[in-house]
């Protein structure tokens, strides 16, 4: 049978959802005189009277550094108008949390357990590999559980908690397999960062420095004047630099920034194509945050060769790395053709063509849609030099 008409309707139309994005920096949110957590948690008594539920999935080495801590959550729950505590869970710190679905299913097992709807809680304490994979599972079930995040590493804080990404690595890759789902807070107590390793400390400044050299030349500056006192853990050096790059990751999600990555380019993931590629290629033993620092520096040295980039705003980018102790060379940059393999990654990853971001100057990003393999083989022997 032909037909002789063609027939088609179409409908089309467009709509927005507004999200607030709640970040707050404390310090000691567990004491019973900081209203942080009620103001956050606290029931809206103009609803029906429904009480909603809470689980909370606590990084094991957090809950070993803060034996009392999810005690003291549970006394808050206990109050007026908060939401029930009905299970505290303890999952694996560090990257082991995302190399399996063990953590998402759990948290899934848990939600059903406890019958934890959509308009209860998971709450999730820990560093941001924790944060992912709890987050994953709550922006899952249900389509969608209320969470409130939070961090207690300094990536965390300046960084990981603060974007709208959940997700788990599969197949050897990092964050293949996610969701998008903005958090209804971001609590940020200072008080947790005290217990973390040197290194754990000073890794996640990195992310500060990737901001900086995109966005803000003067911050970089900062960053330097404030690098003794950050190698040397002092708050008062830290606090500045946590706060500003906190507020630079959240304006670029609530901005116009491409929160949920529709488009092609991902600007804040500069250096990222070779970080995710080395923790892989390192079976996830290179931290995140060191990762990301000898990403910057390929990049910022590839931004050099090719011609975008000055010689000294390349040597001041690498110096600030160094100033913080933070590494710009690994090992396994040379196995360079495993490592190249990351560019196609990176391009499946976002969805369409190559889009890399690199230094015009401090403080002026450009995309590139290619990456000459040998501008990067010379990168990596002038990194071999540099360490």
């Amino acid at each position: 049978m032909r037909f002789t008409q063609a027939f088609e309707d179409r409908l089309n139309d467009g709509f927005s959802v507004e999200f607030r994005h709640r970040l707050i920096f404390t310090r000691d949110a567990a004491s019973p005189d900081n209203p942080v957590i009620e103001s956050v948690l606290g029931i809206d008594q103009n609803n029906d009277d429904h009480q909603p539920g809470m689980i909370l999935a606590i990084d094991s080495n957090v809950a070993r550094a803060w034996p009392d801590l999810a005690e003291r959550i549970g006394q808050r729950c206990a109050g007026d108008n908060m939401p029930e505590l009905r299970e505290v869970m303890e999952v694996p710190g560090g990257e082991i949390a995302k190399n399996s679905t063990e953590v998402v299913d759990a948290v899934h097992a848990s939600i059903d357990r406890n019958r934890i709807d959509r308009r209860s809680w998971v709450l999730v304490i820990g560093g941001g590999a924790v944060i992912d994979a709890v987050g994953y599972a709550s922006s899952t079930a249900h389509r969608g559980v209320r969470l409130l995040r939070m961090p207690t590493t300094v990536l965390g804080q300046l960084d990981a908690a603060i974007g709208v990404k959940n997700g788990i690595n599969r197949f050897g890759k990092k964050n293949f397999v996610g969701a998008f789902d903005v958090p209804r807070g971001v609590i940020c107590d200072e008080d947790l960062l005290s217990t973390l390793d040197d290194q754990d400390w000073r890794t996640g400044f990195s992310e500060a420095v990737k901001i900086a050299c995109l966005r803000d030349r003067a911050f970089l500056d900062e960053i330097v004047n404030r690098s003794e006192g950050i190698r040397n853990r002092d708050a008062d050096a830290a606090r500045p630099v946590i706060h500003r790059c906190a507020e630079l990751h959240l304006h670029h999600i609530t901005r116009g920034g491409d929160p949920f990555e529709r488009q092609e380019a991902r600007p804040l993931d500069f250096g990222h194509w070779a970080a995710h590629r080395l923790e892989a290629m390192s079976n996830w033993e290179i931290r995140h945050g060191d990762a990301v620092s000898i990403g910057i520096a390929l990049d910022t040295v590839y931004s050099k060769l090719c011609g975008l980039l000055e010689e000294s705003a390349c040597t001041r980018v690498l110096d600030t790395l160094r100033g913080l102790d933070l590494p710009i060379h690994h090992d396994q940059l040379n196995d360079s053709a495993t490592l190249l393999a990351g560019l196609q990654e990176f391009r499946e990853h976002l969805g369409g063509r190559l889009t890399v971001t690199l230094l015009k100057d401090i403080g002026d990003a450009v995309d590139v849609h290619e990456m000459d393999d040998q501008l990067i083989l010379r990168a990596i022997n002038e990194l071999n030099e540099e360490h």
